[in-house]
């Protein structure tokens, strides 16, 4: 038994109009949602997660010879992973004599705490 199906042509819509409305809308704004990639993009490593979670266990600043035997990897290797997160604006540092000493940054952390609640 042969059935003949016929399909109705498709119709072009002109370039740039919708094909229909969007269903949700974002709650973050642009500037939001850009500052949440940076933290996002800061944290995506696991060396720099576990960074964040020492050092805010920590009661006080951190020296980076404190956390350099905790990891395996270099010294500068670990200040790199230390300079991201502060570029974010996640973790600050502190000089005294040679020692950077660091800790995290209440605000960023909160701030994507709530954004994720």
């Amino acid at each position: 038994m042969a059935v003949d199906l016929e399909l109705a042509p498709k119709t072009k819509r002109p370039a740039g109009e919708p094909c229909c409305e969007p269903v949700v809308y974002p709650d973050v704004d642009r500037d939001q949602a850009v500052r949440m990639a940076e933290i996002a993009k800061a944290l995506g490593d696991p060396i720099r997660l576990q960074l964040v979670d020492v050092l805010r266990k920590h009661a006080g600043k951190v020296c980076v010879c404190e956390l350099v035997p905790l990891f395996d990897v270099s010294q500068p290797t670990l200040s790199h992973h230390l300079k991201k997160l502060r570029d974010a604006g996640i973790v600050d540092s502190e000089r005294r004599g040679l020692w950077a000493y660091y800790y995290v940054l209440p605000d960023a952390l909160q701030e994507l705490t709530a954004w994720l609640s």
